[in-house]
């Protein structure tokens, strides 16, 4: 509710300076409505869990045999449909931007439901921009034209609540940094399976994440790099902790206290292939940030601690580290038809205390014929493929799915 009630608060400082400068300058303000409505139908030959029906994501897919089974399922989705508004108003200090956007695929508490879903909220002036959007961090140009609404999972994709300053913006050079939200998750592995020892261990996020990339643009397309830090701490919040035995019968206190470095980095690219098709791509390489990633698990697994005092201190967490690869194309066939596919990787490095069914690496691919029979009106085909590979190594699951999808734009631009 916090962090609602400080958006809130920065999108009505936004508005209030519009109103004051706008008056000073004598260019037109715009307001546009935007959106579109889009409904699929497809089908699952095998299985992925009920909350996520109508999506791809490969840490959805069965840990274990027989899991959500059975397998063929028939799925109607209106989930990606999406409505926005955007407005913008000229002063003499820079023109100030506002964005408010919501889908209805919920998430969270409201995990396979259509409801609204927060998209972007956002309000800039200049340099300067303060609300929830694409982090800083991502790529949002390397996402393939696709169907499917989840995407791919070893690209950096993650919308957050920040403050962002863009020191350099013009044709061919963009810098920017920012201030993020903090944010994070845990694996109590097989420690949690035996005992309750880490129940009372709380995160704590104290400082924010540092994000920032930079970008050069040229006639071929574009490189971009990015790179984020910051800090991951847990903390014990009981007193009455438990306490296990030295061996000769004296209490002793575990220490459960402890924190992470999370960091990493990027380099993305679209790259023109004449003049009808386009290469995107990613690799991202990092420790305790798949909370930025598209589809990865949790940050921070217990690990054995093998140095310093065992005996208070016999486990540690560790920021997981993953690497992630995307590479699809894009081909535009004429006016009327158009396809993308490709393929994408993430891939996780377990710790010893993890359980057998952890996630370590996840698959995704997709390729799709869209067809556009008249100004905002879509329809296509896509096949998608996902695999999920546990830590133990016995056991991984696969899906296939075929969708049909049919989408309608509209947009109403109004000027005064």
């Amino acid at each position: 509710m916090k962090t609602k009630t400080l958006l809130v608060a920065l999108l009505c400082v936004f508005y209030v300076l519009s109103i004051n400068l706008s008056a000073q300058a004598q260019n037109e303000n715009t307001f546009e409505v935007y959106g579109f409505a889009m409904a699929e139908a497809g089908y699952n030959f095998k299985t992925i869990n009920p909350a996520w029906y109508d999506a791809l994501r490969v840490t959805k897919l069965p840990a274990a045999k027989n899991e959500f089974k059975p397998d063929g399922k028939v799925f109607y989705s209106v989930r990606q449909s999406r409505l926005g508004v955007k407005s913008t108003t000229p002063t003499t200090i820079g023109t100030i931007k506002t964005q408010f956007e919501f889908d209805m695929f919920g998430v969270g508490a409201d995990e396979g439901q259509t409801t609204i879903r927060l998209r972007q909220a956002w309000g800039s002036i200049g340099k300067f921009l303060a609300g929830q959007t694409n982090s800083t961090f991502m790529d949002g140009d390397v996402f393939p034209n696709s169907l499917e609404y989840w995407g791919p999972t070893g690209m950096v994709f993650f919308r957050n609540i920040q403050i962002r300053y863009t020191p350099i913006m013009d044709k061919q050079n963009t810098l920017a940094m920012a201030l993020e939200n903090p944010g994070a998750s845990g694996d109590g592995g097989v420690v949690n399976e035996f005992t309750t020892v880490l129940s009372t261990v709380k995160p704590l996020f104290n400082v924010p994440d540092f994000t920032a990339h930079y970008r050069y643009t040229g006639n071929w397309g574009y490189v971009q790099v990015g790179g984020i830090i910051g800090s991951i701490k847990w903390r014990n919040t009981s007193d009455s902790s438990y306490v296990p035995t030295d061996g000769y019968g004296d209490p002793v206190y575990l220490q459960l206290n402890g924190s992470a470095v999370r960091w990493g980095g990027t380099i993305s690219t679209n790259i023109n292939l004449g003049k009808k098709a386009i290469f995107r791509g990613q690799y991202v390489y990092g420790e305790g940030m798949e909370n930025y990633m598209n589809d990865a698990p949790v940050d921070v697994a217990v690990t054995r601690n093998y140095e310093g005092n065992t005996i208070e201190q016999p486990i540690r967490g560790k920021a997981l580290p993953v690497w992630g690869a995307t590479a699809f194309v894009d081909v535009n066939w004429s006016n009327l038809f158009s396809s993308s596919f490709g393929y994408s990787v993430t891939t996780i490095k377990n710790t010893n205390l993890q359980t057998q069914d952890a996630y370590k690496q996840g698959q995704y691919g997709l390729v799709n014929l869209l067809y556009y029979p008249m100004n905002n009106v879509m329809a296509g085909v896509e096949y998608n493929f996902g695999r999920r590979d546990n830590y133990g190594g016995s056991f991984h699951s696969t899906t296939s799915e075929v969708r049909f999808g049919f989408k309608y734009n509209f947009s109403k631009i109004f000027t005064f």
